[in-house]
């Protein structure tokens, strides 16, 4: 793990490299999580560099003193950016409240990656008001609730669940809470249509978060925007299937470089 310093906090990332020359993956996690729901994509480390990072307040990333929503997403915006400064990374993988940061990035800010995934996300990420009622008076019964079938797995192991609730208890409330909020508040469907950088939007075939439809929406909506569907997965399928995950983003990053070499020549 290293840190890197802007904006007076610091940020903490990763970098699995085996030596591979293809663009460095910037990895960010989603609402609750950190750096470490990206293990099974160590894997894509053997075509090119593998960055995943905590945002600000998540993992061994420092916190920020921001309010929920857009103030919240444009500090993740930093922390990412701050990130690819350091790294040259050139994909961004966004999973959720991650992908609501990258689309963030391609609308707001001057940075113009390769090419971006988004999975388990969306152009909005309404939440539904027992959550965040939840998420405010009973911690607990929000973990249980997101942890349910086809919420953010679909037929996960014992051990898989509770590590991800453990880390959702690590993360704590109050920035669990702000990060659903912030999605919550989401909502770029009028402007997603201006991106037009290579985008993969990739779902769980279960997924009740985040549906199919969903993604489908960001494939039609993005200029030569793609869609795969992960099965027997959902919410966090990365995590569920990381090699059906990690062989549709090797395909997507492959046919991205394709076409950028047909088009140089």
């Amino acid at each position: 793990m290293v840190t890197v310093s802007h904006h007076g906090r610091e940020t903490a990332y990763e970098v699995v490299d085996r030596g591979h020359d293809g663009p460095p993956i910037c990895c960010i996690h989603g609402s609750g999580g950190s750096r470490d729901v990206w293990e099974g994509q160590r894997a894509l480390a053997d075509q090119a560099p593998i960055v995943p990072i905590d945002l600000s307040g998540h993992g061994d990333s420092d916190d920020i003193d921001a309010s929920a929503g857009y103030s919240a997403l444009s500090a993740y915006a930093d922390d990412v950016l701050a990130v690819v400064e350091e790294t040259d990374s050139e994909v961004l993988i966004g999973s959720s409240l991650g992908g609501a940061v990258v689309l963030q990035i391609l609308l707001e800010r001057e940075y113009d990656p390769e090419a971006v995934v988004l999975t388990g996300s969306g152009a909005r990420l309404g939440v539904l008001e027992d959550l965040l009622t939840w998420l405010k008076s009973d911690f607990e019964q929000a973990l249980e609730f997101l942890h349910g079938p086809d919420r953010l797995f679909h037929d996960s192991d014992p051990g898989q669940r509770e590590r991800s609730m453990e880390r959702m208890r690590e993360c704590g409330q109050a920035v669990t809470r702000r990060d659903f909020l912030t999605c919550h508040e989401f909502d770029v469907r009028d402007r997603v249509a201006e991106i037009e950088t290579p985008a993969l939007a990739v779902y769980g075939e279960h997924d009740q978060l985040t549906p199919p439809w969903f993604h489908e929406y960001l494939a039609e909506e993005i200029d030569g925007g793609r869609l795969a569907e992960i099965e027997d997965a959902a919410h966090l399928a990365m995590v569920e299937r990381p090699a059906a995950f990690n062989d549709v983003v090797d395909e997507f990053l492959a046919e991205v470089d394709s076409e950028r070499s047909r088009d140089w020549y």
